[in-house]
């Protein structure tokens, strides 16, 4: 399928002059798209997560996981009810299933999370969050010290080997499965200083830790989702898998638009990108992506980014989370606030390999743009 393409330069400065006009009259237009998400979604049953039998899997019980995206596991003989984890398929830039967000596993869920991982043949565990901030358990530690070795259910579990990058710590862990032959491998990134409900101090460490993570996806089968957790696994979750689906479609040449990214990941998980200033923090880091005179060659297929110099990992804080329940409306974009490469910027395509983002039908200037088939 043919679309159209733009230069680095051209996407960076229509960017810029879209939070720019965002920004304008105390931050008006960042507060009118956000309010207006907050009815997206919301309309949507969670039947299973409702479920008496469900209720103690739920570490925020108003954090449930939409019936029509959750993560399904194998039922176990004998058990009703043990295919439910609080746990949601989302996109990322090439299917619907690219991610899974979850919540950070509980003493009674943590062989469940093993399962899923197992069952859903994943690679790579991004963790959001610190496991405590102000004497609160923010998740329960689900994997054994390094050269250690637990068992949870049927998996078996080992910690190879840690390292410390920047601002994150990358631990190799070796799966086997009790009953199967065969040894799984998988890379659990933590990045635990990101304040609950809040944001990293700079841009910069997250940008850098993001592109850490998207590098090493290109290395692995799109088919095997890439699990995401914080505490609650919607509004830091939502924020790093928001900032990674716009790297993505940047990346191809595709303007990037906020408000389409986390309308969309709202119809997948409840409250995904949970405040204002998660919202905002997401256009800042982009921005900040896209501008870094760090970068490499323009081009509209290729970023290089610089090593960041690493800072100690600090501990966060998590406070409890709401969830209402309001009726699905449509948006409606002020025009003078949408990003604009000569038309507004159209919509997803869901379940197409690449979710993106479509220019509408007027042609841009030859000088900024280009037709590519994807």
């Amino acid at each position: 399928m043919r679309i159209r393409t733009y230069s680095r330069g051209h996407i960076v400065q229509k960017f810029r002059e879209h939070c720019q006009s965002l920004t304008a009259d105390k931050k008006a237009g960042y507060q009118r798209e956000f309010e207006e998400l907050s009815y997206t979604g919301q309309d949507f049953p969670c039947r299973a997560g409702d479920l008496s039998a469900n209720k103690e899997k739920n570490r925020y019980p108003r954090i449930l996981p939409y019936d029509h995206c959750r993560v399904k596991l194998c039922p176990l003989m004998s058990q009703p009810h043990s295919d439910y984890i609080n746990a949601s398929y989302v996109p990322g830039g090439y299917t619907s299933h690219d991610f899974i967000c979850t919540q950070a596993p509980l003493p009674s869920t943590m062989d469940d999370f093993w399962r899923m991982v197992w069952e859903q043949n994943v690679q790579v565990i991004v963790m959001v969050t610190a496991l405590k901030g102000s004497s609160k358990v923010m998740c329960n530690q689900y994997w054994p010290p390094e050269r250690g070795m637990g068992c949870y259910g049927a998996v078996q579990v080992t910690s190879m080997s840690c390292h410390y990058g920047p601002d994150c710590y990358v631990t190799t862990i070796h799966l086997r499965h009790r009953g199967q032959s065969g040894e799984r491998h998988v890379t659990h990134y933590h990045y635990p200083d990101w304040p609950d409900q809040g944001v990293p101090k700079d841009p910069s460490s997250l940008c850098a830790f993001a592109e850490r993570v998207r590098k090493h996806l290109e290395d692995v089968s799109p088919a095997r989702p890439t699990v995401v957790h914080c505490s609650a696994g919607v509004g830091r979750s939502g924020t790093f898998v928001a900032l990674l689906w716009l790297m993505r479609l940047c990346l191809r040449g595709i303007p990037p638009d906020v408000y389409l990214t986390v309308r969309d990941l709202r119809r997948h998980r409840v409250l995904m990108v949970q405040n204002l200033g998660q919202y905002i923090f997401v256009h800042q880091c982009l921005l900040h992506w896209l501008g870094r005179d760090k970068l490499g060659p323009s081009t509209h297929n290729a970023f290089r980014l610089q090593p960041q110099q690493p800072e100690r990992p600090k501990h966060s804080r998590r406070h409890g989370v709401s969830r209402g329940r309001q009726p699905d409306r449509p948006h409606q974009d002020p025009e003078a606030t949408r990003l604009s490469l000569g038309s507004s910027l159209q919509t997803f395509l869901p379940g197409k390999l690449l979710r993106r983002i479509l220019p509408a039908s007027s042609t841009p200037s030859s000088h900024a743009s280009r037709d590519t088939e994807l």
